[in-house]
């Protein structure tokens, strides 16, 4: 009997344990091998056999802490002791495998993925578009969606600092790797690859050119373990450079979101960069006009920036496209929207009662409710 209620008792352990999930990678500790075993005495006293993946994984304390408090809290367990140790190479080769899905090493948002790709442009730097990308993320991430980002300014990268993701130096949080798996850190339940990660410190210039540009935005569609996303968001640097090309043709088939602001005079600019995205077959799917107007104490708007350039972008990359280029919406100027980002919360997040917040997250259920194209996808149809 006390054999039989061991086991039982073991079972429940490892059923709680099976709602742990590793923080970086998303997923049961007991469905990525990190439970070796489950040891349970007589008297109810239980010893987990973790393993981690890596020594020195970040996450570790963590994890050994929701360990314990999971087989802790299964009715009949009296003490636990986690015994944590490091998965030999064999192990940790099989997961980096299983982590790939089999698939071999390579990009591998490929145009059969399930996942939806968006580049997020602009013709000119300043017009807000990583605050508006990360903004996005989030609120896509809000609405169930499972979300990435890639950073792909290499030269001007924000995006770690727009979602809080730097330590108390300031310095940008570092991915755990796992042999040559890059696990993104996560935050705002999105995850995030930035050069500025991998960079010693925030303020150092990246000097490459497109040789070194294109591998290193390769391997990050290539090394990172994003796992099963449904969109995944690249902001890319501003303008038709080296970068742009390379994701046009690493990603053909992603869609892009061209950002502007309401300076007619912008319209000009950003409609080059809808433009290059369409030469590497890429669809334009909409424009967001950022910067549309102050919202003032007395109830009217106040155009510091003009206005109409959104709409301008949106007719000028519409003429010979079929459907037309939407303008997904405008996001006036807000001081929660400056402050949030500088502390490294999206406002979404932070302050979504915010009028920026709003037609942000407008945006994101617009950009959510558009069906994916199904150029360059394989259908999975049989002629007989």
């Amino acid at each position: 009997m006390a054999d039989a209620r061991q086991r039982e008792l073991g079972t429940a352990v490892l059923s709680a344990l099976s709602r742990v999930l590793d923080p970086e990678i998303r997923q049961p500790v007991t469905e990525l091998d990190m439970i070796r075993g489950v040891d349970v005495q007589p008297g109810g006293a239980v010893r987990v056999d973790l393993q981690l993946t890596i020594v020195g994984c970040p996450a570790a304390d963590r994890i050994e802490r929701d360990v314990r408090a999971a087989a802790a809290a299964v009715p009949g367990v009296t003490a636990v002791d986690v015994d944590v140790s490091v998965m030999d190479p064999a192990v940790r080769q099989a997961l980096v495998s299983r982590l790939r899905a089999g698939r071999p090493q390579g990009v591998q948002f490929t145009p059969e993925s399930l996942t939806r790709v968006i580049a997020v442009t602009s013709g000119k730097g300043g017009v807000g578009k990583s605050t508006v990308t990360v903004n996005l993320a989030v609120a896509l991430a809000q609405s169930g969606l499972r979300v990435g980002i890639v950073d792909a300014d290499v030269h001007g990268f924000s995006v770690p600092g727009l979602m809080g993701l730097v330590d108390a130096a300031g310095h940008a949080v570092r991915p755990t790797r796992v042999d040559s798996l890059i696990l993104p850190p996560v935050a705002f339940e999105v995850k995030v690859v930035s050069i500025g990660m991998f960079v010693e410190d925030t303020s150092t210039a990246v000097s490459w050119r497109g040789p070194m540009l294109h591998r290193t935005v390769s391997q990050f569609l290539s090394d990172v373990s994003f796992g099963d996303l449904d969109v995944l968001l690249l902001d890319l640097p501003p303008g038709t450079g080296d970068v742009a090309i390379s994701v046009g043709q690493l990603l053909p088939h992603a869609e892009v979101i061209v950002v502007t602001t309401p300076q007619a005079a912008a319209a000009d600019i950003a409609e080059r960069s809808g433009v290059l995205a369409r030469q590497t077959g890429q669809r334009v799917i909409g424009v967001v006009e950022n910067m549309a107007g102050l919202p003032l104490p007395d109830g009217s708007i106040l155009d510091v920036f003009g206005s109409g350039g959104g709409a301008e972008t949106a007719r000028r990359l519409s003429v010979g496209d079929v459907p037309p280029v939407a303008l997904l919406g405008s996001v006036p100027l807000s001081v929660a929207l400056r402050a949030d980002a500088d502390a490294g919360a999206p406002v979404v997040a932070t302050h979504p009662d915010d009028a920026a917040a709003a037609a942000l997250r407008a945006i994101a259920d617009r950009v959510r409710g558009m069906g994916r194209g199904l150029s360059g996808r394989k259908l999975g149809l049989t002629v007989h």
